[in-house]
């Protein structure tokens, strides 16, 4: 990797002022930490602190109107976003060319999750020599900071899909990481969260570090562990390891009489030194498909979810030349303080779904699937789910449920090999990006 963890790199994971109100951060000498000194003479308070930081470093680039939703949900045609200053949006996104020098987009979502990767590598090396520190409290920060690594590098292969990664990059600088297969990535990625949940298996029952509100009913090791199995159970899915996504289903929170909307979420701020959700922003729009192909319930309204999604503009808007046009913008995100889902028992329930679809298990499937229909859409029940129309169903679902959340429509179609359903917006010989390049400043590396 080319990444590596500076001072000024550890400046920032310590920064976690605010974290949308998860309390105050009194921690002396954290204006100017040292590396070295973290690296050799760790305090509990600074590894508990950095602890705190991984979240941050992982929030970061994940809500900003060119950040991960955002783009992923431009090339799913989830969402246009018609920004005059920066075109950008419209014709590289939807355009022929994804460019690899460009780190605000064709070489997004590498740097900033690697750095976060980097760091938590370096929290759990300072592990060995704090001092005052129980082995149960060791426990929580390495479930929590291996949580987030997978997390990390799931945002990684998720845009580079096959073109592969870096998978051992907690090297000295100047080493460069070999990349790996795309199927490697992802058994690291579910080793990590392995290895989490028998670290949470033996760390108390509290953490010894401040989690953002976006994990409350999360917070503990014994419920953030069912985070992590539900974390596991999407892994599995991707993989077409069914089975095994059943199994971690059955540890996780997942709840088919419960709130669709129980979850843990990214919290945002507008505090100083906090981050706000920059999906709220007047240059975001909805994608017209999502009204134009929604179900319908039986009194003729559409489905729920675009009523609570979504909202009609006073008039049409229009970018590239007049060729993309949109009566829609997304109600999702009120305010720069929404929160953002990370994963919510709506998505588990799918999940269950999908995974009894790979089993040919098509009944229970179905019972899930029509759970979402009638309580997240209103809509009327299908009784005809058979083999034949299962997965289309099921994605379907998938759409409405988990609009604009987490690129979860491009990477579903993708897995399926139905890119190509998609419509081609600024020209019918451009068909949707299937992945994102290796960034220019990685590869120049490597020469």
């Amino acid at each position: 990797m080319t990444i590596h963890l500076t001072k000024k790199a550890f400046v920032g994971l310590c920064t976690v002022l605010g974290l949308s109100g998860c309390g105050s951060m009194d921690v002396p000498d954290l204006n100017n930490p040292s590396f070295d000194d973290f690296r050799e003479r760790p305090s509990k308070q600074a590894v508990l602190t950095a602890a705190t930081g991984l979240l941050v470093g992982h929030r970061a680039g994940i809500s900003a109107p060119n950040g991960y939703v955002a783009q992923l949900g431009i090339i799913g045609r989830e969402a246009y976003v018609f920004d005059p200053a920066d075109p950008r949006a419209v014709n590289e996104l939807l355009g022929p060319t994804l460019d690899p020098g460009g780190p605000a987009f064709g070489g997004n979502h590498w740097t900033t999750p690697y750095l976060n990767i980097r760091n938590a590598f370096t929290v759990l090396d300072a592990l060995e020599k704090v001092p005052s520190t129980s082995d149960a409290e060791k426990e929580g920060i390495r479930g929590f900071a291996k949580t987030l690594q997978a997390l990390d590098f799931l945002i990684v292969i998720n845009t580079r899909d096959t073109h592969g990664a870096p998978i051992d990059v907690n090297l000295p600088i100047g080493q460069l990481a070999p990349f790996e297969s795309k199927e490697a990535v992802f058994a690291r990625i579910a080793s990590l969260l392995d290895e989490s949940a028998t670290h949470l298996n033996n760390a108390g029952n509290t953490f010894a570090f401040q989690l953002s509100p976006g994990f409350t009913g999360f917070n503990t090791p014994e419920t953030f562990r069912r985070f992590n199995r539900g974390l596991a159970a999407r892994v599995a899915v991707y993989r077409g390891l069914y089975p095994e996504a059943l199994t971690a289903l059955s540890e996780s929170f997942i709840n088919a009489t419960g709130s669709l909307d129980v979850g843990v979420y990214h919290a945002f701020g507008t505090n100083s030194g906090d981050t706000a959700n920059g999906l709220f922003n007047r240059n975001v729009y909805a994608h017209p498909s999502t009204f134009n192909e929604a179900d319908l319930q039986a009194d003729g309204t559409v489905d729920d979810r675009v009523v609570r999604k979504l909202q009609r503009l006073e008039s049409t808007v229009a970018a590239g030349g007049g060729r993309l046009t949109t009566d829609w913008r997304f109600r999702i995100y009120t305010s720069n303080n929404t929160p953002l889902p990370i994963i919510r028992n709506e998505e588990l329930i799918l999940l269950r779904a999908e995974a009894n679809i790979g089993l040919r298990n098509f009944g229970p499937a179905a019972d899930d699937i029509n759970t979402i229909r009638t309580i997240s859409g209103r809509l009327l029940p299908r009784l005809d789910i058979d083999e034949s129309n299962a997965l289309d169903e099921l994605l379907k679902q998938k759409r409405y449920s988990l609009l604009f959340e987490g690129g979860h429509r491009w990477i579903d179609l993708r897995r399926y090999g139905r890119l190509d359903t998609l419509p081609r917006e600024l020209d019918p010989d451009i068909a949707p990006h299937e992945r994102f390049p290796i960034p220019l400043a990685e590869l120049n590396a490597r020469e």
